[in-house]
């Protein structure tokens, strides 16, 4: 019978967990897990569905408890002994670690993760060193925090796949709103195509989709129409805009700025 990597983290760590209630907050050595032990499977085996996320921050234990809440296995790291032990009783599995020490890493099997996700939002050469070590160790998908430009486009060249700017993309998102009354809400998939929420302009009211022609007038493809509390996802070319509707379209981000005007 195959088991996930965690059951591993339980009999591992459970000679310790006596050790671990007394550890001072400088040891690299504390596990909170649920359950009962299982036994040691004799290879590991990598899963879609497990995450590594180093840095528990307000951002990075975010990140852990949705993960935790949607079905996910989640392997929560940080330096930082008390921040661990406070959320020992909301994540499953938390390690307190130094995530820049590549043998640390290698013991709680990082190198067994499919993704990473480094959020040392206070100390970049940390994140940019574990960012690495989770690179050398094959961990096949690495997205790393970021607070500036730079910062992102040096993450980059070290080799993290995706580098996220949570601080830039609120302001990104809130200054879309501000400045187009007609837009809901943003999403932004690159610096110029996103997924926008917006009132449908009173010229299309009373008009099919099809009539509408959002493709090939504005280059826009509509995802689905809110009519109050009703949703269409995947309308069809015959759905009807009404007054009030709400569009979900992706496109460029000036051609739905050209459909509100």
């Amino acid at each position: 019978m195959i088991r996930t990597w965690f059951e591993r983290l339980r009999e591992l760590f459970s000679s310790n967990e006596r050790h671990n209630e007394r550890a001072s907050p400088k040891e690299d050595t504390s596990v909170r897990s649920k359950g009962t032990v299982a036994p040691q499977p004799a290879t590991p085996k990598r899963r879609e569905r497990e995450f590594i996320v180093i840095g528990l921050g307000r951002f990075g234990t975010s990140l852990a408890r949705a993960l935790v809440e949607q079905g996910h296995d989640v392997l929560a790291i940080d330096v930082d002994y008390r921040r661990v032990q406070a959320l020992s009783t909301e994540l499953p599995h938390v390690v307190q670690l130094d995530a820049t020490n590549i043998d640390a890493l290698r013991e709680v099997g990082a190198d067994h993760f499919d993704t990473g996700v480094v959020c040392i939002g206070t100390d970049f050469e940390s994140n940019l060193l574990a960012t690495v070590l989770l690179r050398k160790l094959g961990v096949r998908r690495v997205i790393t925090k970021a607070r500036t430009r730079t910062q992102r486009e040096i993450l980059l060249q070290v080799g993290a796949d995706e580098v996220i700017l949570p601080e830039h993309e609120a302001g990104v998102r809130l200054a879309r709103r501000l400045s187009a009354v007609d837009f809901v809400d943003y999403l932004e998939l690159s610096p110029d195509v996103g997924v926008v929420e917006m009132l449908a302009p009173k010229r299309l009211h009373g008009k099919t989709l099809a009539e509408a022609d959002l493709r090939r007038k504005y280059g826009l493809t509509v995802l689905a129409i809110r009519h109050g509390d009703q949703l269409q996802v995947n309308p069809s070319a015959e759905a009807r805009i009404e007054a009030g509707d709400e569009l979900l379209v992706v496109g460029k981000m000036s051609d739905a700025e050209r459909l509100s005007d």
